[in-house]
């Protein structure tokens, strides 16, 4: 199958999240297009069977086909853990997540071996960070926590504040302590709290964002295919933005993080795909 390389990729998450990938995607290949669907009806997967992340995720992916498509990021943790393999030989096209490429560069960056993970529950709970890092270099020790409530801090929008600072640290002393020196932020909400989680590890502490990660990944990805856009044409409306739900809200929060003025969100029926 011959792939448009002027058609645009495709960028799920199961909410908002996904917008820190999508930002590193605009600020790292300029030329590109990009469809991104945010599953605010759905959200959160990470307290989701596994099932039904893979099933929401095919509903996605079906859309997305729609929407021609060249390649789709996973831009969702818990879904990059739980779908991503079932889902990408069922694709004529590239499908990349967000865990492979973090967790290059964290077995790379890491000098004690001692490499901490932050996550929904779900995506600490599948253990495939620690499955990752044990295959590029066994031994590194892994040690994964669960920070269920940095998500609804995130969307609140209460990215600096000392409710979040609070809660930062009383989640991550247990890293503190068993003396990590890298610590892979593995919900792409994270990023958006960075700076509360350097001055809560420190500066000796090496944060890894594998939203910046995969869009590396995938920039190397489409050279590789040759498939990297052309640059030409240009567009009125490179990015378009879709929603199960909460469209307005959606894209007040997107208009705060991305460096592109978003004009509309559009819902759509997830459930009919």
């Amino acid at each position: 199958m011959k792939i448009d390389r002027d058609a645009p990729i495709g960028v799920f998450d199961s909410g908002v999240g996904g917008l820190t990938v999508a930002r590193e995607i605009m600020r790292n290949l300029p030329s590109e297009k990009i469809v991104y669907f945010g599953d605010t009806a759905r959200v959160p997967y990470g307290s989701k069977s596994k099932d039904t992340v893979i099933r929401y995720s095919r509903q996605i992916i079906h859309f997305l086909e729609e929407q021609q498509v060249k390649a789709i990021v996973i831009a969702c943790n818990t879904a990059s853990a739980f779908a991503l393999d079932a889902v990408k030989d069922e694709l004529d096209i590239p499908v990349l997540g967000v865990i492979e490429a973090g967790a290059k560069v964290a077995a790379k960056e890491t000098r004690n071996k001692r490499v901490g993970v932050i996550g929904t529950l779900g995506t600490v709970g599948s253990g495939i960070h620690e499955a990752y890092l044990k295959q590029l270099d066994p031994e590194i020790t892994v040690i994964g926590k669960a920070c269920p409530l940095f998500v609804p801090l995130v969307e609140e929008g209460w990215l600096h504040d000392p409710v979040t600072t609070e809660i930062v640290s009383r989640y991550l002393q247990e890293l503190k302590d068993k003396e990590i020196d890298t610590l892979i932020l593995g919900c792409t909400h994270y990023p958006l709290i960075r700076s509360t989680i350097r001055e809560v590890m420190g500066e000796g502490v090496r944060l890894v964002n594998p939203a910046y990660e995969t869009a590396l990944q995938l920039k190397a990805l489409l050279a590789e295919m040759d498939i990297s856009s052309s640059g030409t044409g240009e567009e009125d409306f490179p990015y378009r933005f879709y929603v199960s739900d909460l469209a307005d809200e959606f894209k007040d929060f997107a208009n705060s993080i991305l460096p592109y003025d978003v004009s509309m969100a559009k819902k759509i029926d997830i459930e009919k795909y």
